[in-house]
């Protein structure tokens, strides 16, 4: 997900989002919605949160980190 979408729904949830890099971007939004702010900290492609909006991006980050 490009930051342009993210910066938009982070917005939508009341989250400001000045000028925060991506991943700490998707934090407070993780943390607005009442969850873990996990993003980018899946080990080895496993995850539990199957209906996390950021999973895809979250693993693509698992996978590039390893190569």
């Amino acid at each position: 997900m490009k930051v342009e979408e993210i910066r938009l729904i982070a917005k939508q949830k009341g989250v400001l989002p000045g000028h925060l890099k991506k991943v700490d971007l998707i934090h407070r939004v993780q943390v607005q919605e009442g969850n873990f702010d996990c993003f980018g900290s899946a080990v080895d492609g496993v995850c539990s949160q199957w209906d996390c909006l950021w999973r895809a991006d979250c693993l693509g980050m698992a996978t590039k980190k390893k190569a």
